[in-house]
């Protein structure tokens, strides 16, 4: 029986905690099967555009984009963007015809991970923070399982649809063979000089 080679979309960005998570997935899935078809689906103007294609991956653009809190009257453009990107989100449905659409967050997955719901597509979210984001939220009652990094999420998702997973890692980051005394010589650290690393986003 010839093995079947899956088209998986990817949906979400904006930053790269939603970005480098995203594409972890793709390239975990491209080393189990390197003929998986994977399509990502980002927001126009926004860091995905650019990161997605540098990984080697098609991304599509939505003009999607987020709600204004301030000013309420400039989300009549906001919404007229949303419509727009449910349009497209179901040309994108239609063309690549995915297996699974996976959402990581961000102002895109949110139009794309709902037009594959109403399509009966299987959907499953990725949260990679402890207080789930807006756009995760809105799609869970929908999704059919939700990768979480962290326990105690059963506050925002429904619990029988939760798989505590841990955020994605890129392999290179988990394939690491320098030493601390060849890490602090790149870095210029002398070894008899604390070091102390601060990691933020």
């Amino acid at each position: 029986m010839e093995q079947k080679h899956y088209n998986v979309l990817i949906s979400g960005g904006g930053t790269g905690g939603h970005i480098f998570p995203a594409l972890s997935i793709a390239n975990a899935l491209k080393r189990r099967d390197k003929l998986t078809n994977i399509l990502f689906v980002g927001a126009e103007g926004r860091m995905e555009m650019e990161r997605v294609p540098a990984a080697g991956y098609e991304i599509v653009g939505l003009p999607v984009s987020g709600f204004n809190r301030k000013n309420m009257l400039s989300n009549v453009k906001v919404l007229i963007k949303l419509m727009k990107s449910m349009m497209k989100a179901k040309r994108v449905l239609k063309d690549f015809e995915p297996d699974i659409a996976v959402g990581v967050g961000g102002y895109a997955s949110g139009p794309m991970l709902k037009e594959a719901q109403k399509c009966g597509v299987p959907t499953l979210l990725q949260e990679q923070n402890s207080y789930a984001g807006v756009t995760n939220k809105l799609l869970a009652k929908k999704a059919d399982a939700i990768c979480v990094a962290y326990s105690g999420m059963e506050r925002f998702f429904p619990a029988d649809k939760i798989i505590l997973t841990g955020n994605p890692v890129r392999a290179d980051l988990l394939n690491v063979t320098a030493t601390k005394e060849e890490a602090r010589k790149s870095l210029g650290v002398p070894v008899d000089r604390k070091l102390v690393l601060v990691v933020g986003g």
